[in-house]
């Protein structure tokens, strides 16, 4: 299901990539213009077959990488300009033309049509036994009304744009799809909890700010069938754009949620000022932190709630989402990450009432595989007056300046679930408020604010009585005042906030970090946020 968000996600995607060479798997102009036309056992039509491997799909990128960038060819763009999200939504795949429909694989794939916002053509293959056949668009794949504007397309170039992965089983034309990919090289997956949410991308170029952002494309796709008893679908995917070209492979495993194994082999055309690795993108528009008086009727609008990271020293670090008044970029130094990710704690629907299910929506976390050695994990956080622009985005940027020529490789693990998969055992921040500071009844003192920051876990739970959690804290500027911790009342045991008053002058952001303990012994994560005073 198309969503607005994923929609404004792609509205400012770059360029298509130039027309694929041929000799892999049939990629490339000669081979559109000299389909086959043999049709497939389920009634998709499919080009010669050529040889495939992983290897070559490898070696070609790294072709591709040493000539001009040159974008291929669109459908028309006059007509794809018309398919509006109206036009768009009613253009549904036919069931019966999904491939692996029949039953050769557990997971049937269908396909997404071009539009207004996903102008680009993206090949699709069908891999087996070592051959690669394109799978060649036809307008009678979709339920498509003659009066439809899509119908005036002719059948090359294809006007696919992307594809869904379906639920195994026999109900799975009833049922919603597990893992899209969509729109430049985003990609997303339900989460355990049943629902989607944020996205993930194949790499991200230059985003935030300093100079325009750049959208590299997934410009070709290749699905091999998993065996009858599998829960993993294999995917590689073509990615190329102005800066850079990669060979990526999908290991897509459908378990409690999903859960993602990638490989991205990069190969740079040009330098790279600021290289995202494992990007990942989502929305936050406001939460209890703070809030414009009656901007909307819902306590919480959010995707995601905060950035977690366990890096490489073993430190777990909690830093929750703004909603900055201008771009704002903040980078964690690290050596040897062990995981990061983008959460959505807050899972009490009443802290929401939203019927989009907002409290439900999954976390997705980064598992490095290999050593990625020295670099920032960054938190790219733009401003936003709705919830349909995604304003969030996270990932890795290794130290290493890159240059032209340069091959970059990783590997990978993406958890689409609940929570962070390996969780800690120290407390964790599951509020973080803000207020006036002062009295009740007095003047309140001007440039300062009160923080009220929330913990939960067994090592509070654990505490003696009379025995309170000491806060340790520490700030890029400005002087603290009040602090002390006190049990939450009317809770468990476990809950505890650490309440203290920050003066500062100026409008500069300030840093803050807390975490508590208790003799010397830590016992909570550590508590970073980022106060833009006003």
């Amino acid at each position: 299901m198309l969503t607005r968000r994923m929609l404004a996600q792609v509205m400012v995607a770059g360029l298509f990539a130039e027309a694929l060479d041929a000799g892999m798997g049939g990629l490339g102009g000669a081979a559109l213009a000299q389909p086959s036309g043999q049709a497939g056992p389920q009634g998709l039509k499919f080009g010669r077959p050529q040889s495939f491997s992983y290897a070559g799909l490898k070696k070609l990128a790294e072709e591709r990488a040493a000539k001009p960038y040159v974008s291929p060819p669109r459908p028309d763009p006059a007509i794809v300009e018309q398919i509006d999200y109206d036009a768009h939504g009613k253009l549904k795949f036919k069931p019966e033309y999904a491939l692996y429909a029949e039953g050769k694989s557990p997971f049937p794939i269908t396909f997404m049509h071009v539009g207004r916002f996903f102008p680009k053509t993206v090949q699709m293959f069908s891999v087996s036994g070592g051959k690669a056949r394109e799978i060649l668009y036809q307008p009678s794949y979709f339920t498509m009304n003659p009066d439809n504007v899509a119908s005036k397309l002719p059948p090359q170039p294809s006007a696919f744009a992307g594809f869904w992965v379906r639920e195994p089983g026999p109900k799975w034309r009833e049922e919603e799809p597990w893992a899209t990919f969509l729109g430049a090289s985003y990609f997303r997956a339900v989460g355990e909890l049943g629902q989607v949410g944020l996205s993930a991308r194949g790499i991200a170029v230059t985003p935030g700010a300093g100079v325009p952002e750049e959208f590299p494309d997934f410009v070709a796709f290749w699905f091999e069938p998993s065996p009858p008893d599998s829960d993993t679908v294999t995917v590689y995917a073509l990615l190329d754009g102005p800066s850079l070209t990669g060979a990526y492979r999908f290991l897509m495993h459908r378990s409690r949620g999903v859960i993602m194994d990638i490989e991205a082999s990069l190969n740079l055309r040009k330098a790279i000022e600021r290289i995202g690795v494992a990007p990942l993108t989502s929305m936050y528009w406001y939460s209890e932190t703070a809030k414009l008086t009656a901007v909307d009727w819902r306590p919480e609008v959010h995707d995601s709630d905060g950035l977690a990271i366990w890096n490489g020293a073993g430190e777990r670090l909690w830093r929750p989402l703004n909603n900055p008044p201008s771009i704002t970029i903040s980078s964690f130094t690290d050596e040897k990450p062990r995981g990061f990710g983008l959460m959505q704690r807050d899972r009490n629907f009443d802290d929401y009432q939203d019927g989009v299910r907002y409290h439900l929506r999954p976390s997705a976390w980064v598992e490095p595989v290999g050593d990625w050695g020295r670099g920032t994990v960054q938190l790219v956080e733009l401003p936003t007056d709705d919830e349909i622009h995604d304003n969030i985005v996270a990932y890795w940027n290794p130290a290493e300046p890159t240059k032209p020529g340069d091959k970059l490789f990783f590997a990978y693990r993406l958890y689409w679930l609940a929570d962070e998969p390996f969780p800690s055992p120290l407390a964790r921040c599951i509020a973080t408020r803000l207020g006036l500071a002062g009295k009740a009844g007095e003047p309140r003192p001007e440039g300062v604010r009160r923080f009220m920051v929330e913990f939960s876990g067994k090592p509070l739970a654990d505490l003696g009585p009379n025995v309170s959690p000491e806060p340790v804290l520490w700030a890029s500027r400005g002087t603290f005042s009040g602090a002390f911790t006190q049990r939450v009342p009317g809770e468990a045991p476990d809950r505890w906030r650490a309440q203290f008053d920050l003066a500062v002058s100026g409008k500069e952001p300030v840093d803050m970090r807390l975490f508590l303990r208790s003799s010397g012994a830590v016992l909570s994560e550590t508590w970073l946020y980022q106060y833009h005073p006003f």
